[in-house]
């Protein structure tokens, strides 16, 4: 009988099961991979950041990442909630205010440094406070002249991402972002 012949390929149930652990085991690996490797670092190199914050302005709404490419957002918004930032109050003593982060500062692949607005926490592109408007779709020299601030590479037409050549200069665009009134 050709039935018979030996050359039924299908795989057995046990067989089927080995891949269907092999596959649920690897996809397993792979998200704690991520956490170890990419998302626990991360974390903490936001941590950093945020406790560092009134090192880089006394405003405590910049923070300044050491390295630029890691997952930031989610980090920030469980951390503020951790550590005690959870509104904008405007009290004027210092020692009791805790505003919200405005403004992420790191640099990008090639170097250069970048200003990244922080989104209101579960509401997609709504800024907590954007890049003004004035800046926005404006490059190089001229958004140099417009801000008056020197090494401007570019603003976003949306204000939620700019940049500029060097630290001092990307601070100084948040500083004045910071300054534009609400």
């Amino acid at each position: 009988d050709d039935d018979d012949d030996g050359d039924d390929k299908r795989p057995t149930p046990d067989e089927r099961f080995e891949h269907a652990s092999r596959v649920c085991g690897e996809e397993c690996l792979s998200i704690l991979t991520n956490i170890v490797e990419s998302q626990l670092p991360a974390r903490q190199f936001v941590e950093e950041a945020l406790l560092a914050r009134h090192s880089v302005d006394p405003s405590g709404e910049i923070i300044c990442l050491t390295s630029g490419g890691l997952p930031w957002k989610s980090h920030l918004f469980n951390l503020e909630r951790q550590h005690g930032i959870t509104s904008d109050d405007t009290t004027t003593d210092k020692h009791k205010r805790s505003p919200l982060i405005k403004y992420v500062l790191y640099t990008d692949q090639g170097g250069m440094w970048r200003i990244q607005c922080v989104s209101e926490e579960n509401a997609g592109f709504i800024n907590r406070l954007g890049l003004p408007v004035e800046w926005r779709g404006v490059r190089d020299e001229d958004l140099s002249r417009v801000s008056e601030i020197e090494g401007c590479t570019f603003c976003h037409a949306a204000g939620f991402i700019g940049g500029n050549a060097t630290f001092e200069g990307v601070l100084e665009m948040a500083r004045v972002a910071l300054a534009q009134p609400r």
